[in-house]
């Protein structure tokens, strides 16, 4: 085997082992990310304390949301019942039923 064919072997095989270790740190963040969410989900989140990243972490609130429930929040003062969410423009009763358990003022 020439020194050429060995530094090939070796550059291959670092290349390899790079892409496994970027598919394992991959594979790592996001399972600590459905732990999060699962954790946050698994609580009862405050409508009237929760900022916008808390909020989108609840299935079913993506970020446009839950930045819309904040801005409500902001302009038309606390949540007096989870129910008051269907105020908030794209939230009506199908999405509060899906949301709501996970929610609270």
């Amino acid at each position: 085997m020439s020194i050429r064919n060995i530094l090939i072997f070796l550059l291959a095989f670092g290349f390899a082992v790079s892409a496994n270790a970027a598919k394992a740190i991959k594979k790592t963040n996001r399972t600590r990310k459905a732990r999060v969410v699962k954790t946050i989900a698994d609580h009862s989140i405050n409508l009237n304390k929760a900022d916008a990243n808390v909020l989108a972490s609840v299935k079913g609130i993506g970020p446009k949301k839950a930045k819309a429930i904040v801005n409500y929040r902001n302009a038309k003062g606390k949540f007096k019942s989870v129910k008051d969410l269907t105020n908030v423009r794209g939230i009506g009763d199908k999405r509060l039923a899906k949301i709501g358990k996970y929610l609270t003022v």
